[in-house]
């Protein structure tokens, strides 16, 4: 079957959420002079990066802040001497 114009067909997309969410979010997105669909396409685009065959270095972040593995510093002195910088 031989497809003319776009390659891919636009789909909607329905969701629900807290209306103060949805409203702070068009606000932001107004104030940006940015369409609310196109930063939600960005996000979902991002995410899916974020998620595409991360290296081992990266799952074994992801799973220690997952497991509450999380680092903290007193200060940015106290953070270059922990990384030995």
């Amino acid at each position: 079957m031989k497809q003319t114009g776009k390659k891919n067909k636009d789909v909607q997309m329905s969701i629900k959420m807290d209306l103060e969410l949805r409203n702070q979010f068009m606000e932001l997105a107004e104030s940006m002079d940015r369409p609310a669909a196109q930063i939600i396409r960005e996000l979902m685009r991002s995410f899916i990066a974020c998620r595409k065959m991360p290296n081992a270095e990266t799952i074994a972040a992801i799973e220690a802040v997952e497991n509450g593995d999380v680092k903290t510093y007193d200060n940015t002195t106290d953070l270059y001497h922990q990384l030995g910088i």
